[in-house]
């Protein structure tokens, strides 16, 4: 059993700057790709950004050179910090990575999400 937990979202002002966060815990022999994504009311869910377990990362068109994806791998967490936070941004966001309990399968996780609310 895995479990992805965000934390970090809130209520910011426009230009502002938020910093989430999602640790993995429980039966966890490997996590590969983590990524972040993010749902708006009345849209589909879509990916922000995303990074492998090489350090390689990828960013949504709408939020490069905003937002910056990392990883702990010791503390099986990664991190998405927003900067220059616009009303736009007003989202769940949802946590998500391909995890290996075992050496031979992976699963695909998700967090509960977290409201991030930019005001302008």
């Amino acid at each position: 059993q895995v479990q992805l937990v965000e934390s970090g979202g809130g209520l910011v002002q426009a230009g502002g700057s938020l910093r989430l966060s999602c640790l993995a815990s429980g039966s966890i022999f490997r996590i590969n790709d983590m990524r972040w994504y993010r749902q708006a009311p009345g849209n589909q869910r879509e990916l922000v950004a995303a990074i492998t377990n090489t350090l390689s990362t990828n960013y949504a068109d709408s939020v490069k050179g905003r937002f910056t994806i990392s990883r702990d791998n010791a503390k099986n967490t990664v991190y998405l910090q927003m900067n220059s936070l616009k009303a736009e941004d007003t989202a769940v966001y949802y946590c998500n990575a391909y995890i290996n309990s075992n050496w031979y399968s992976a699963t695909n996780y998700w967090g509960q999400g977290t409201q991030v609310t930019v005001s302008s």
